[in-house]
């Protein structure tokens, strides 16, 4: 690799507001605000508005859609053309 171009590639502390969670990892990323983890060491943080602690899809709190019913409400309120011997297009 040639020096000098890459960002440098450090320990940093990214914090879940949502649920409040933090969690030290290596990132390029970098921030004035510090905190003093666990390990007395004092390291940049960066804060998150979601991670895999507050977001729906992980926590199982996900919505899902039923196609199969959308399909049924929409051909019970406009019904098949075919079927009531109307032809739909130009």
């Amino acid at each position: 690799m040639r020096k000098g171009i890459h960002p440098a590639y450090g320990p940093v502390v990214f914090r879940d507001r949502a649920a409040n969670h933090a969690f030290l990892t290596r990132s390029t990323m970098t921030s004035e605000k510090t905190v003093e983890w666990a390990d007395g060491n004092t390291y940049p943080v960066v804060d998150v508005e979601i991670s895999d602690v507050s977001h729906p899809f992980y926590t199982g709190t996900a919505r899902v859609l039923d196609t199969a019913g959308r399909v049924e409400r929409f051909e019970r309120r406009y019904g098949d053309r075919r079927r009531n011997g109307k032809r739909g297009g130009a």
